[in-house]
């Protein structure tokens, strides 16, 4: 099992930052890709972004990229999102996943995190 526990959501203004982390309570070959996926209200849960535990590979949904940048720190089994220039569709809550590999389909993620509220106002 694996434990995963977000936090750094808030209130920011269009236009702003904020930096998501995660951390994952171990590492395992059923987790060797993390991830973000959000979800709006009244919408279903979308991916975000994912990355690899062991080459670092990164991947992003067309709507947030060259926005928002996934990254992790093995040593400390931290994932971290930096979104940069929020816009208001953005609001959402974000959730921290892991999955054996890179997925964008939520039915394939093996470990949630509770989530973490992001609202970007105009």
């Amino acid at each position: 099992q694996v434990q995963l526990v977000e936090s750094g959501g808030g209130l920011v203004q269009a236009g702003g930052s904020l930096r998501l982390s995660c951390a994952a309570s171990r590492r395992t070959t059923s987790s060797d890709a993390m991830g973000w996926f959000r979800q709006a209200p009244g919408k279903e849960r979308e991916f975000v972004a994912a990355i690899t535990w062991s080459g670092g590979i990164t991947y992003y949904a067309d709507s947030v990229k060259g926005r928002f940048t996934i990254s992790r720190d093995n040593a400390k089994n931290m994932v971290y999102l930096q979104m940069n220039s929020l816009k208001p569709e953005d609001t959402a809550v974000y959730y921290c996943s892991a999955a054996h590999t890179v997925v964008v389909i939520t039915r394939l993620v093996n470990y949630w995190g509770k989530g973490t509220q992001v609202t970007v106002s105009s």
